[in-house]
């Protein structure tokens, strides 16, 4: 008889791949344009492998997303000069033409943040932990400026302003390239000036 058991490693490595397959299947899809059999037939499982793992795909959503938004600020502090980005640094990535035309790999509230208000509290949390991690991140960042608004403030209104325009710009890249390169300049200087750029 052969011992079917999954060993601990082995466990831990198909929780990983059923995360990094659901952020990039929910980000190119939305949670709700995605099944269980997707998911894991993108990590090379069975559903059954990703209920083994998770309790729901709710669960699983929440994780994904989770793990999404804590790679993305990695990346940005990866590439970051002096450890922590820069505000510039900061919007010459989050506004970029690269970052608008790669949804499957880019911010996850940007693909998802509607869909979010519609799931399970669980991954409107991971949403709320991520987008504080940013928030954070930019208020350390911003400068002083004409903008009388405080640091937190300031900060707040870039990151929200940036997904907006992030959303706009892969919305009308189709259609209208030219405007929504457009979108991505006027928001990243303006978004730059609040942000105290010079």
């Amino acid at each position: 008889m052969i011992n079917m058991k999954v060993t601990r490693e082995k466990s831990a490595e198909n929780r990983r791949a059923l995360i990094h397959a659901a952020s990039k299947l929910f980000r190119q899809h939305g949670v709700d344009g995605v099944g269980v059999a997707d998911i894991g037939k993108e990590a090379g499982l069975t559903h059954g492998a990703l209920y083994a793992q998770f309790p729901s795909k709710d669960a699983l959503a929440a994780e994904a997303l989770a793990d999404a938004q804590l790679r993305s600020h990695q990346r940005m502090i990866a590439s970051a000069k002096d450890g922590e980005p820069a505000v510039g640094e900061h919007l010459d990535s989050y506004l970029s033409k690269r970052h608008r035309d790669n949804v499957a790999t880019g911010c996850a509230i940007a693909a998802s943040g509607s869909e979010i208000a519609r799931q399970d509290k669980s991954v409107s949390r991971s949403l709320a932990e991520g987008f504080e991690r940013t928030v954070r991140a930019l208020e350390t960042a911003v400068q002083p400026s004409a903008v009388t608004a405080t640091s937190r403030e300031r900060a707040l209104v870039i990151a929200v302003a940036e997904i907006g325009a992030l959303i706009v710009a892969r919305g009308l890249a189709k259609s209208n390239p030219q405007l929504s390169d457009e979108v991505l300049a006027a928001s990243r200087r303006v978004l730059g000036e609040i942000g105290g750029e010079r």
